[in-house]
Formats: C-alpha cells, sequence, structure tokens
C-alpha cells in the first residue's frame, strides 16, 4: 500500500464541494434564502432583490473548479497558482463563508471547510502539489546521491535543521 497524497484528497473533496456550489448557486437564482434568515432578516439584501450572494457562490463556485480541474493551457499560464496551497487556503474559506450564507448551499460550505483542513495537514506535512496535474511526486532514489527530497533542496542548511527539529519534537509529543 502506498502512502496518502491528502493535497489529492482534498482536491477530491474541494471539486465537490465546487460542483455542489454552482449547483446551489443556480439553484438559489429560482429560490433565493439566506440560511440565517431565522436569526435576523438583515442580510436578506443579499439574495433578493438583486442575486448579490448567488452570483458570488457561482463565481466561487466556478474558481474552485478551474483550480482543482486546471486545464493544462490554464497551468502553463499560472503555475505558481496552480501549485501553490497558501493561496488554497485563503481562498476557500472564503467560498466556504459565501457557501454558508446560502441555504441552498451549506453543504458545500462544511465540505470547503473539510477540504481546507486537509490541505492544512498537507501544508504542515511538507507535502508540494504536482507540476501536472494529477500526478504523483516523483520518489527520491537512494543510491543515486540524492540524500535529501526535492522539498529539502530548497533550503539552506539551516532551515532544513530547524524543519527537522520540529519534526522530531512533534514525533516526540505524539507519543
Amino acid at each position: 500500500m502506498g502512502k496518502l497524497i491528502k493535497n489529492h484528497w482534498a482536491r477530491l473533496i474541494v471539486l465537490t464541494a465546487s460542483v455542489y456550489q454552482i449547483l446551489a448557486a443556480l439553484e438559489g437564482f429560482f429560490w433565493p434564502k439566506i440560511f440565517w434568515d431565522f436569526l435576523t432578516k438583515n442580510l436578506d439584501g443579499a439574495v433578493k432583490p438583486f442575486p448579490i450572494l448567488q452570483i458570488m457562490n457561482l463565481i466561487f463556485g466556478l474558481i474552485g473548479l478551474a483550480w482543482e480541474w486546471p486545464l493544462a493551457p490554464i497551468v502553463k499560464m499560472l503555475p505558481g497558482l496552480h501549485r501553490s496551497m497558501e493561496a488554497r487556503l485563503v481562498v476557500y474559506p472564503l467560498s466556504a463563508l459565501a457557501a454558508a450564507l446560502l441555504y441552498q448551499a451549506t453543504n458545500p460550505a462544511i465540505y470547503y471547510l473539510i477540504g481546507v483542513g486537509i490541505y492544512f495537514w498537507a501544508y504542515s506535512e511538507g507535502e508540494t502539489v504536482c507540476p501536472e496535474p494529477w500526478t504523483v511526486p516523483k520518489r527520491a532514489r537512494p543510491g543515486k546521491g540524492q540524500a535529501f527530497n526535492k522539498v529539502d533542496d530548497d533550503l539552506d542548511l539551516e532551515a532544513r535543521e530547524t524543519r527537522y527539529q520540529i519534526w522530531d519534537t512533534a514525533w516526540m509529543l505524539s507519543m
């Protein structure tokens, strides 16, 4: 059995949330409703008479779908954005917030939060998003002169030692 590639798992969850959010936004155009209307009527202006929240959810859903299921020309045009887990950790909570406000999109909000949690887990373990979509990371071949993995090649010696000290401390605390 192989290792779980957490950013691929998070990608599938966020893809599901994005498609669900798009469908919920389209449904919201026909049946506009704020999820929190039982607490206050102040937010009703976001869904009717002009569908601001539905349009925001549609845009966030399309962004999530385009980001997680990238076309090759887009990846070649914006490779840094495609590989950035940090940007995902900033944008997807905003998508979850927009989804949590619309009655039809409360489930995608939960899916987004789960996906963000898994992306954070992957980021904290040092995973990287591969340059080519839906590929697995290349393994370092021991015996070929590669003592460290690709992530460590970009770090200077002091940063590498700090990272290993943090990992050792986390490992000791988990016991």
